[in-house]
């Protein structure tokens, strides 16, 4: 599907950009590249496939929520940058 400048400048300014002539052209060739791909992807017949949340199942997003310990005291605020008796210490916020 091959954009004309008029839908390509639409597009920028929807966006927000404010693009040269030259980058008008190679984001339009590039825009309607992605348009051909996605033609494509509407012709395929996906009757029965199940809508998905994830392309890939990965072992980090099905692993079971387990408990593992605790931390000290010290391990919690090895990083803070301030700290105050045993505690984060903070800007105060309210006066």
């Amino acid at each position: 599907m091959k954009l004309a400048a008029e839908q390509v400048k639409h597009v920028a300014k929807l966006a927000r950009l404010a693009l040269s002539a030259d980058e008008e052209a190679r984001f339009g060739e590039q825009l309607s590249q992605v348009l051909d791909a996605v033609e494509q992807l509407a012709a395929l017949d996906c009757t029965g496939v199940p809508p998905t949340v994830f392309g890939q199942v990965s072992a980090a997003a099905t692993r079971p929520d387990e408990a593992t310990g605790e931390l000290t005291v010290e391990q919690a605020l090895s990083n803070a940058p301030q700290k105050h008796d045993g505690s984060f210490a903070i800007p105060k916020v309210i006066e």
